[in-house]
């Protein structure tokens, strides 16, 4: 039969080599719709085999295998292996299932456990039995009666993402003899159980000197020596076969578990308890037979031990294995090995005797797998009441152990375990077992309980709250009466000395612990994992884990340094001992203390990289040696607590036995980032030297004795550390001359400097476990967005300030999920909030709206609110603002969307829960204060780096590639032309610090799976042989000849060797159009850019001559490069005439090229023109110089042909605007080049490296990242001379009439192309081609004032009447008079809850204050539109507006109108919230000086006596309104000045239109008041008191 897979697999697996191999798709995003088949049905004996290739840590869950007698050429492939029905029998972690059901629960080795580069294979024997093989072992029957013709089925399910067809033929017959061996020997062990117990005894001690005698043959047959023929006739170590023949071979794995086994019996056979006690250990049994049975669990137990051995499941419980089907991988495990002391059994024990779960047990528990599986239910919602208990009393030396199944992380506290002496029949079970003051002694954390009362609190080193779902705890009673308690199968010691005699087994799933399996039978992998914790306890040489995958020959495998296991308290050992971290770093700063797992030779370098750090404390990593054993060393909190044998370099000193001996010595490690490294090594000499970032930092001590041990303390922000093993590219150690620590310090590839934010506002460091803190504390995610749904809370790092704006946008949502985003306030301080899975969970001091409620500590208060925060999109801001009078309101883009609640106490903290469908949020530059328009442009645009290609002289592919491959254009596109490897191409020249190669992908072939590799390699190309290279790597995972750093898929990996997982966007995923990039920035770090946005930094310590290198691997079949070469640049358009002063000292971030254009952009412009390809209403005429839209309103996006070169000034005329359309123009630059450009309907929906100008505000990719800056585009009048410049360092300027309106954004990308998009009024354009004055004088902006219209407002009601730019372009400058004002409406002690709390809306229209905005006379608003002139002289002052009328959008179609009053009338006014008629007459005639607010009250002409109707009147204009007739004046004394002053009041109002007539003035004047109104229309006349809203109060002082 041949080794291959069916051609038809599941909908995700991509086959390739020569369908050998399948690998799983989207393994990151999706963990199922992995299914694979043989591709003909098994023969009898024949084993299919594959090696498991590729493991990801982002699921649960691995490879699953068996058989079906479905035909996979028809079948409708499920989404697993478990749903395949009709005849399919599937071994899933350690259990087997038969149609997608259950039918043996523990059998042969759990899957899941197995690593990458174990094989795993499926056998139908010729008597019709399923039999697993695990490297090459049979685990034994699995199932019998199979049908005669079925196909192997493997399930690439969860972790397990590529396997390889390795063979499908009949096992070797020495494996087969090694089974009828296990078989027979098993069966004479069944006739001689009866033997004495002594005789057993002695027989076990033997067996463990004997494995240790055949461990040593097996390492004379590996070395080739002759090795003469052993025999175990007394007792055979497990799984170890009797006779060994000299030509005998063993895995790697057979060896290493009887090595395993070996040590164990040795060293429990005499070491272990002492006395009897320690001897029977194995309860009686021989030396093979404990543990674990083929078959079910209840047929262990049909005999029993004429031992009296113990329980039937302990694990080292009875003499044999019992009636099921015996199996040679059975294996003893420590946990059981006190075993039975003489004359404690009773006898054989029945099936049912077996220890269970007592039915009866706390309120939530539910029971399952026969009473042997427990779990609490709502385990979100409840976290007590969740206690179980044996269902009957435990026997002297039985052990009694348990397996967490699940946790949850949303609860503090964890499992408790103990006995008690009260019987479950009769037990009123409590909440938690703690509450028993009688009978009970429990385990909880780290301490021991007695009757409620701590009698031990650090009982053993392990916390029971610490441990993780798969580990064990037993505990076990022995016949003296001690209790004894085992993690993971370790003895923790005594910790009661008198146990009653009946006990029974209790188990507490409190808190975190969810759901618990009693342990019968432990699977091989669990005893394996727990021997060795025992053996690394025991010596620190021994029992190490190999490696998962084997780079180097396995006898190098001994020298990788590691951690070793034994750690500080709070400390934990991962990723088979290569890295460590507190897990709990947030909660405890110290007790991270871990030790290599053996001495560091002369001259060898121990160098960790930094992988997680917290903001929370200070200080950070620590690394030094140490004299101390770490096997027994009893570890300080901090390793500097030490006085003996210890050096360590912590901050940038140097201690010795907790003493300073050098104060300022290198690179403070204190500064050090994620990502950045430390070492240390001891040379021959005896000095002691340290490395940060690769850089030798010099001696630190001198005299340090041989045989130390490296220390690293993960203190304060030092969260996780990796071993980096591969120094082939650190510098050389300085000479022993060097006479100190080297003069520079390395820096760090974190480090950020820039300009100063206006706002401290960001996410605090402290958040849900599924949120990712990103951009400096400005960006949320939630990372497995379509896997994970909730526990994504964010919180602000500090509390909001009365009426200060904390605003998000959304970046990213997944239509996954119902529900979405929530957002509230909380009284409670980060550091004091336990995280729950949602924000609705907490039930207190809490204010959170979810979709249209909102709740009040979990509870429901109001529905219905003014918005839904479920039904927002993309792009959609919210913002929430506490006010000085406790009330929350949010914003809805914008717009206040009212009261949402009152009463919130002074100090609120803001809270997003990224819940449902929303992935990703932002703050944005709305939030906190909003008077410096510049610096919040800086900052935003640093929290939105995008880096885009760049045409020009383009960058080039070096002629040396794969043999695959074919060059096409000079060298700027690649093509491989066969196969789906031997695709490597690499950069023409070495990159340049900070120097982007980025090339696009042009071709996909989907029949292939992989996809394309990126990275940087020191391997030059001109080292290589002629093209084609034969003998290149067929792929760059594979390159190893030089250092090389690579991203592949979202693993970034180094020489082949894992780095980084998930980093990042997934290469995986990349389509055609899609740009991916390459950086080495000036910090020596790699990052990878994806469509021009950094991913941030791959990689650290990355020399400088390193040239870009990519594999066109898999799916990716052509890419050609989009960005250019500085030197090229500079190279080819360098001017002979350039003189020496155009040079700049920064060339990398200045390049040649940009100095050039600067000098000679300015002598030569480059002639814009519009590109041809344009919106779908646009026209060109005059040569491409003029654009005019030729119907609708928008699709009038048009681009310039040529980019725009730096410091060269673009402009463009406005033409033509017709006033029937709101809106106007809006302008920017694009980052690509606009050949290809799908013209959108408007500029807005440009995501893609765009910059835009619209209006007042700035937008890149269509996200808000500045507002306010410079004039409202929608009010430019005809002949307007708009321009756009990028200067030297990359800033964007806008230019209105010639004049600069300063930095609009940063870091645009050369080239860059100029667009506008004629929307709106405007429709027709011209390019300026030559420098034309400034357009507009005094006579001619008032010509197309009249034109203008105001456009509809972005955001909302409370901007739509400030169209106008701040009120100071330089935040330095202070108005006089405008404080004038101010402080005199101080003088009329009006309540500040009638204003606007937000400055921002406070204009002047003082002569200084309006040129300096640039204020156009007159505007035009509402529908129909009409004039209104702004109020120059005075100064207003925004009012706080009704939020009855804030949700109407229907105000922006009202018009603008004046109101003159006296000072005596604001109150009332105000009280009322609209203008009144009564106290509103004081348009007619009366005494100038009159103050009353009853003194105009003379009745209307025409009106009859007693029928006045009451009119108020209004006008267009202040020079109306603002006549002393309307608006007295009053005088007062400056308080600050004590100069006196005279003052006048009025209103500046919205009236609905249609509310009111036009009429002549009433004042009998004949010249023109106005010369935009004629007197007979500057008079508004309304008698609708709900048609006029209270906008301003506007004061005046002379």
């Amino acid at each position: 039969m041949a080794a291959e897979l069916h051609p038809r697999s599941g909908k995700l697996i991509g086959l390739s080599n020569s369908n050998r191999t399948a690998r799983r798709n989207q393994p990151i995003q999706e963990f199922n719709h992995g299914l694979v088949f043989s591709k003909e049905p098994l023969r009898d004996r024949d084993v299919f085999t594959v090696r498991i290739d590729k493991k990801v840590n982002s699921w649960s869950g691995s490879i699953e295998i068996g058989v079906t007698a479905l035909d996979p050429a028809s079948l409708d492939f499920p989404s697993s292996a478990t749903g395949l029905k009709g005849g399919s029998w599937i071994v899933s972690g350690c259990s087997v299932l038969r149609d997608g059901r259950s039918v043996l629960e523990e059998y042969g080795r759990d899957l899941d456990q197995l690593a990458e580069g174990d094989r795993v294979g499926i056998q139908r024997s010729s008597q019709g039995e399923l039999h697993l093989w695990v490297n090459g072992q049979d685990c034994g029957a699995a199932a019998s009666g199979l049908p005669p013709k079925l196909w192997a089925v493997v399930d690439l399910y969860g972790k397990c993402t590529q396997v390889t067809v390795v063979s499908c033929e009949p096992p070797p017959p020495s494996a087969e003899r090694e089974r009828e061996t296990i078989e027979r020997d098993e069966e004479e062990e069944e006739e001689e159980e009866e033997e004495d117990e002594v005789v057993v005894r002695g027989g076990r001690d033997d067996g463990g000197i004997a494995a240790l005698m055949n461990v040593a043959a097996i390492n004379g047959m590996v070395n080739g020596d002759e090795v003469p023929e052993l025999s175990c006739s007394n007792s055979r170590p497990d799984k170890f076969p009797n006779n060994l023949e000299p030509d005998a071979v063993l895995t790697e794995h057979q060896l290493f578990d009887v090595f395993n086994n070996a040590i164990v019996s040795f060293y429990r056979s005499g070491d272990e308890g002492g006395g009897d006690e320690g001897s029977d250990w194995d309860g009686g049994g021989e030396g093979g037979g404990g543990g674990d049975a083929g078959g079910d669990s209840s047929s262990r137990n049909d005999r029993g031990s004429s031992s009296g051995g113990g329980a039937a499941n302990s694990d080292g419980g009875t003499g044999t294995t019992g009636g099921g089907r015996d199996r040679g991988d059975c294996n003893n495990s420590p946990a059981g090995n006190e075993g039975a002391a003489p004359g404690s059994g009773t006898g054989g024990l029945m099936t049912n005797d077996a220890l269970l779960f007592h039915e009866k047990c706390g309120t939530l528990i539910k029971l399952s797998n026969n009473n042997k599986t427990a779990e609490r239910r709502r385990p979100l919602d409840e976290f007590n009441n969740g206690v179980v208990m044996t269902n009957r009393p435990l026997r002297h030396n039985e052990m009694f152990e348990i397996r967490i199944d699940k946790l949850v992380d949303k609860w503090s506290g964890s499992i408790e375990i103990g006995v008690t002496t009260h019987n479950p029949n009769n037990l009123d079970y409590p909440a938690t077992m703690t509450n028993l003051r009688s009978g009970t002694i429990m385990m909880s954390g780290c301490g021991i309980l007695t009757n409620g009362k701590g009698t031990r609190r650090e009982y053993c080193e392990f916390s029971l709250d610490e441990l993780q779902e798969g580990d064990h705890i037993g505990l076990m009673r022995k016949a003296s009466g001690a209790l004894h308690f085992y993690i993971n199968g370790i003895d923790q010691g005594v910790a009661a000395a008198q146990t009653p005699n009946v006990v029974y087994g209790v188990v507490d799933l409190y808190g975190m612990a969810v759901k618990v399996t009693i342990v019968h039978n432990h699977n091989h992998s669990d005893r394996l994992r727990r021997n060795n914790a025992i053996m690394r306890a025991l010596s620190p040489d021994v029992g190490r884990p190999r490696p998962s995958l084997a780079l180097t020959p396995d006898s190098e495998a001994p020298d990788r340094l590691l951690f070793h296991p034994n750690c500080g308290q709070k400390a934990a050992i991962i990723c088979d001992g290569r890295t460590a971290l507190r897990p709990h770093a947030t909660d405890d700063f110290n007790h991270g203390v871990v030790l290599s797992s053996r001495p560091l030779r002369s001259n060898e370098v121990f160098q960790v990289r930094i992988d997680k750090m917290v903001d929370k404390w200070a200080g950070s990593i620590e690394i030094g040696v140490t004299t101390h054993n770490p096997a027994y060393l009893q570890l300080p909190s901090t390793m500097t607590n030490l006085r003996s044998g210890t050096w360590m370099m912590t901050g940038n000193g140097v201690m010795h036995n907790g003493t300073t001996i050098l104060d300022e010595y290198g690179h403070n490690l204190d500064r050090l980032k994620a990502g950045d490294t430390v070492g240390v090594v001891r040379k021959e000499d005896g000095s002691l030297h340290f490395f940060v970032n690769g850089v030798a930092q010099g001696p630190a001590a001198w005299n340090v004795p041989p045989n130390v041990y490296a220390v690293v303390d993960l203190y304060g922000q030092a969260a996780q550390a990796t071993i980096m093993d591969d120094m082939v590219d650190l510098p050389p150690l300085p000479e022993d001359g060097s006479d100190g620590p080297t003069a520079m310090s390395p820096g760090t590839p974190c480090s950020v400097t820039g300009a100063p934010t206006t706002t401290d506002l960001r996410f605090h460091q402290l958040h849900g476990t599924n949120a990712v803190i990103t951009n400096g504390g400005r960006t949320a995610l939630r990372q497995n967005c379509r896997s994970e749904f909730n526990d994504a809370i964010v919180i602000s790092n500090r509390c909001l300030r009365e009426g200060e704006l904390f605003e998000i946008v959304i970046q990213k949502m997944v239509d996954r999920w119902s529900g979405s985003i929530e957002a509230g306030v909380t009284a409670i301080r980060p550091e004091e909030l336990e995280f729950p899975n949602t924000m609705t969970d907490i039930d207190y001091d809490t204010w959170m709206l979810s979709g249209t409620a909102i709740m009040q500590d979990g509870n429901t208060m109001r529905n219905n609110y003014g918005c839904d925060l479920d039904s927002l999109t993309t792009g959609s801001r919210i913002g929430m603002m506490r006010t000085s009078n406790g009330d929350l309101h949010y914003y809805i883009n914008g717009v206040d969307q009212g009261v949402a609640c009152s009463g919130l106490p002074a100090e609120v903290y803001a809270v997003i829960d990224l819940y449902g469908q929303c992935v990703q949020v932002a703050i944005t530059s709305s939030s906190g204060p909003l008077d410096n328009s510049l610096c919040t442009s800086n900052v935003t645009e640093k929290s939105f780096p995008i880096h885009s290609p760049v045409a020009g002289v383009a960058h080039r592919l070096h002629s040396k590639h794969g043999k695959n491959v074919v060059l096409l254009g000079e060298g700027c596109q690649a093509i491989r032309v066969g196969g789906y490897s031997h695709g490597i191409v690499f950069s023409a020249k070495e990159l340049k610090a900070d120097e982007l190669f980025e090339v696009r992908i042009d071709e996909v072939d989907e029949q292939w799976c992989g996809s394309l590799h990126i990275g940087l390699t020191t391997l030059a190309p001109t080292e290589l042989p002629s093209c084609p290279l034969s003998g290149l790597s067929p792929s760059l995972p594979q390159l190893r000849t030089k250092v090389t750093w690579l991203l592949c898929g979202s693993e970034v990996r180094r020489n082949g060797v894992l780095q980084r997982q998930n980093y990042g966007y997934s290469l995986d995923r990349l389509t055609v159009g899609n740009r991916v990039g390459v950086k080495r920035c000036n910090d020596d770090t790699m990052h990878i850019f994806v469509d021009g946005e950094d991913m941030g930094p791959a990689a650290t310590a990355v020399p400088k001559n390193v040239y870009a290198v990519l594999d066109l691997y898999g799916r990716i079949t052509a890419v050609s490069i989009v960005s250019s070469s500085l030197t090229e640049d500079s190279e080819s358009i360098k001017a002979p005439s350039l003189t020496s002063d155009s040079c700049s000292e920064g060339e990398e971030d200045s390049s040649p090229v940009r100095e050039v254009e600067s000098e000679t952009c300015p002598l030569v412009p480059t002639i814009m023109m519009f590109l041809e390809n344009h919106g779908k209403n646009i026209q060109l005429s005059n040569q491409n110089l003029t654009a005019a839209r030729v119907s609708s309103y928008n699709q009038g996006l048009l681009v310039t042909a040529q980019p725009l070169a730096r410091q060269q000034l673009f402009q463009f005329q406005i033409d033509r605007l017709n006033p029937s359309w709101t809106s106007s123009l809006s302008l920017g630059v694009i980052g690509h080049s606009p050949d290809r450009l799908n013209f959108p309907s408007t500029a807005c929906c440009l995501k893609r490296s765009a910059w835009l100008l619209q209006r007042d505000s700035v937008f890149h990719n269509s996200l808000k990242i500045c507002e306010n800056y410079g004039p409202n585009l929608d009010t430019c009048p005809e002949g307007t001379v708009l321009g756009l410049l990028v200067d030297t360092n990359s800033c964007l300027h806008l230019f209105v009439n010639g004049m600069d309106q300063g930095v609009a954004a940063q870091d645009i990308p050369s080239p860059c192309y100029p667009f506008i998009d004629l929307y709106g009024q405007c429709e027709q354009v011209t390019i300026v081609t030559n420098n034309v004055p400034a357009v507009g004088a005094e006579s001619g902006e008032t010509r197309f004032q009249g034109d203008m219209e105001k456009a509809d407002m972005v955001d909302g009601i409370k901007e739509s009447v400030c169209w106008t730019p701040p009120p100071e372009v330089n935040p330095n400058k202070t108005c006089e008079y405008q404080a004038l004002c101010s402080r005199f409406k101080d003088l009329l002690t009006l309540p500040d809850g009638y204003f606007n709390e937000d400055a921002k809306y406070n204009l002047c229209y003082c002569e200084s204050c309006h040129k300096l905005r640039g204020d156009e006379a007159y505007y035009k608003r509402g529908e129909p539109p009409r004039d209104y002139a702004l109020p120059f002289g005075w100064c207003r002052f925004a009012l706080r507006i009704k939020s009855h009328c804030e949700v109407s959008n229907a105000l922006k179609k009202w018009h603008i109108a004046y109101h003159g009053t006296s000072v005596g009338a604001l109150r009332r006014t105000l009280d009322h919230g609209q203008l009144l008629p009564g106290t509103s007459s004081i348009f007619l005639v009366s005494p100038v000086k009159t103050e009353g607010p009853n003194g105009y009250t003379e009745p209307e002409e025409n009106c009859a006596p007693g029928r006045e109707v009451p009119r108020v009147r209004l006008s267009p204009t202040m020079r109306y309104s603002g006549m002393e007739s309307f608006a007295p004046k009053v005088q007062f004394q400056d308080p600050r000045s004590q100069r006196r002053h005279q003052a006048q009041v009025g209103f500046q109002v919205c009236v609905r239109p249609g509310s009111y007539k036009v009429g002549p003035q009433t004042l009998s004047h004949s010249e023109p008041l106005d010369p935009r109104f004629s007197n007979s229309e500057i008079e508004w006349i309304t008698k609708e008191q709900g048609g006029m809203l209270l906008y301003g109060l506007l004061i005046r002082v002379e």
